[in-house]
């Protein structure tokens, strides 16, 4: 045999199927020594071959490796290192523990995998995931690419995989349910309601078992990989099936013109701090991986889940981008969501940079270039940087849109000063007038938080389910629940909430920017009340798909808002900056009477006129928060023009007179308009 050969090389990281067998390559620094371990199940007692790595014939630098022969796709393994115990100065090996390879595209989760044995002493052979030897080259895309889609036109639907089609009323057979296969079922579904683009909880694969006793991890947020699509949400459940299936949603997504976009995490790990498990990044390098405390080598908690990675080392600089680089390349997605995602702006040591490489990587880097880049611009410790987040291209949630909408629809007091700015794409705080109005990712919910229909059904959280004595879960939640706690008999309350839903709705799909939408929310999906149901993998998390029925007039009308988005609100036919967007447009502001708006801090109303130049319309929003009927105003001239309103949108009305089409919208008699209380009202002009 070739002595190369049996060397193996450094690079690819990973393992690297070549003629006659596999290549393997890990990066430990300061292990003194590395053995991979093959295995015949993943649950197997024992492994069927050690191969030691020889620390002169199989080291290049900090780099272990070697090739094994007769390996093919489908293989499991695992590495066993031993090195320095010291964790006050950031070493924690432990040759007792089996560790995944951090590069390996696909995970093995067996039955009998248990998180608790990989955080205790001792052996974990049996009990431990393994990695898995994928040949991922061989797929047909029959000609399929990321789409590619320009921001402006953009509707983002968040969705889970598992809990999109998981539940009983699904129509999906058993098997399929909450997989990659069950969401391709259910595409014209997506395609039907008008959205653009699905943004998916977590699919790297990640731990189920990090949650409380009891309890399964539901959302995704703890990744023990970075380049395996959870096996969980496969029906093929092997590796090598996942990732076809995967695929083919991809695939299929983009046939029905629907992007993919990937929630990810390279903030943290699912290890945890120095109780949580073993599993891989810790045992391999962990002075490495994570932001540690450099007075005693603690693990460093900006994520709020007991570790923070440590994203601009240039080993995990390269993970990130090589992560990356493989789900656009090689997975087709379209773009990126990052979760807590100013962790990443964080140096070595935890503070915040003024230029992080790895973000600056991320953004010029050509693979990625016309990938769809989203930031969540804040992280668990403090540092919050909407409007600040380093970059050109990023776009970010804007958590101060869903504060001050739901802070407006509420009726707070001095909330109709905030109304202008977050309706155009929050100029005050996307002060840079060369980025464009879509910036700004405007929600008024996500999996984190209420739905929207407890928005508007609870005071309070009710997270007792989460074991944690209702602890968890954000208490200020600017939510009102409209005369009764939880679910109602009451007529009048249940009316209230629908006209409540639609008013959220509507300021979230007409509000300039990249609107973003919350799986269920269509059809009044409802946690109970619990605004952190993170390890809910269960009917209170999944999407009971008999609501549409319950709910059909709101389904209607959030298809008909993003219909009248894309038919009358698309402001530009091309991309533009923020000062270029405010050039195009003719704003005025009003109140009950013409030219007298009311800022003062009791004011719950307000009118806007909105001209597109060059456009033969004219729109007239008006915007009743206060809990009486109000009598407005209306417009009769604009530039010379007489004016003639019709009707396209009133919240207070029963469907389906409260959003029509535009050829169909009521033509007002006389140039006042009586707003019910808590009410949205959408006016067209042709001129």
């Amino acid at each position: 045999m070739n002595h190369k050969i049996a060397s193996g090389s450094s690079y690819p990281l990973g393992s690297t199927l070549r003629p006659g067998g596999a290549n393997f390559s890990v990066y430990a620094k300061n292990a003194t020594t590395v053995e991979l371990l093959l295995f015949d199940s993943v649950d197997a007692d024992a492994p069927s071959r050690i191969i030691p790595l020889d620390p002169l014939r199989n080291r290049t630098f900090h780099y272990w490796h070697i090739f094994a022969p007769d390996i093919q796709a489908g293989q499991l393994y695992a590495y066993r290192v031993n090195g320095p115990y010291s964790p006050e100065h950031g070493l924690r090996f432990d040759p007792d523990k089996m560790l995944l390879d951090p590069y390996a595209r696909g995970i093995a989760v067996g039955p009998n995998y248990d998180r608790k044995a990989a955080s205790l002493p001792g052996p974990n052979l049996a009990s431990s995931m393994k990695s898995v030897v994928v040949d991922y080259r061989g797929y047909n895309w029959e000609g399929d690419a990321p789409l590619r889609k320009p921001f402006r036109g953009t509707v983002i639907y968040e969705m889970h995989v598992r809990g999109f089609t998981r539940h009983p009323q699904s129509g999906v057979a058993a098997y399929k349910r909450g997989t990659y296969a069950g969401l391709i079922e259910k595409i014209p579904y997506l395609k039907d309601l008008g959205v653009t683009a699905v943004e998916l909880l977590p699919v790297f694969q990640f731990d189920p078992q990090d949650a409380p006793q009891g309890l399964s991890n539901y959302w995704g947020y703890s990744p023990v990989s970075f380049f395996a699509p959870h096996s969980g949400y496969s029906s093929d459940p092997s590796p090598l099936g996942t990732i076809a299936e995967f695929r083919d949603m991809v695939k299929a997504l983009h046939r029905a013109g629907i992007e993919i976009i990937l929630d990810v995490v390279f903030n943290h790990t699912a290890e945890g701090d120095h109780r949580g498990p073993m599993l891989c990044f810790k045992g391999l390098a962990n002075d490495a991986y994570y932001i540690l405390d450099p007075r005693n080598g603690e693990y460093t908690n900006y994520a709020g889940t007991g570790n923070t990675l440590k994203a601009n080392h240039s080993v995990v600089r390269r993970l990130i981008l090589d992560s990356l680089r493989y789900w656009v390349t090689e997975m087709h997605v379209d773009g990126f969501r990052f979760d807590l995602a100013s962790i990443l702006s964080r140096d070595e040591d935890g503070r915040p940079f003024p230029n992080p490489p790895i973000l600056w990587d991320i953004e010029t880097d050509p693979v990625l270039s016309g990938s769809k880049l989203i930031a969540e611009a804040w992280d668990a410790a403090g540092l919050y940087q909407v409007g600040s987040f380093i970059g050109d291209f990023w776009k970010e949630w804007n958590g101060q849109f869903r504060d001050d909408i739901r802070a407006f629809v509420r009726a707070d007091p001095g909330s109709v000063t905030k109304l202008p700015n977050r309706l155009f794409a929050s100029p005050d705080i996307f002060a840079d007038e060369r980025r464009e109005p879509e910036t700004s990712v405007n929600f008024i919910t996500c999996h984190d938080g209420f739905t929207l229909y407890d928005l508007v059904s609870y005071n309070g959280k009710h997270n007792e389910a989460n074991r944690e004595n209702n602890r968890d879960g954000c208490d200020n939640n600017y939510s009102w629940n409209c005369g009764a706690e939880g679910p109602s008999d009451d007529d009048r309350i249940n009316t209230l909430r629908q006209r409540q839903i639609k008013n959220f709705l509507t300021l979230t799909l007409f509000a300039a920017g990249t609107p973003m939408l919350t799986m269920g929310d269509e059809a009044c999906r409802t946690q109970r009340g619990n605004n952190n149901a993170y390890c809910q993998d269960n009917e209170l998390s999944w999407f009971d798909w008999s609501l549409l029925d319950q709910h059909a007039d709101i389904h209607r009308f959030v298809k008909l808002l993003i219909h009248l988005r894309g038919l009358l609100y698309t402001w530009r036919e091309s991309s533009a900056t923020l000062n270029l967007f405010f050039q195009q447009l003719h704003i005025e502001y009003h109140g009950i009477q013409l030219n007298q708006p009311d800022w003062g801090a009791d004011s719950h109303c307000l009118a806007i006129l909105i001209a597109k130049l060059q456009r033969p319309y004219v729109i007239y929003f008006i915007f009743n928060s206060y809990w009486e009927p109000l009598e407005f105003e209306l417009p009769d001239r604009f530039q010379k023009s007489r004016l003639s309103w019709a009707r396209v949108i009133d919240t207070a009305l029963p469907s389906p007179n409260d959003c029509v089409e535009v050829d169909c919208a009521v033509r007002m008699e006389e140039h006042k308009y009586y707003a019910q209380s808590r009410s949205i009202v959408m006016l067209l002009a042709e001129l």
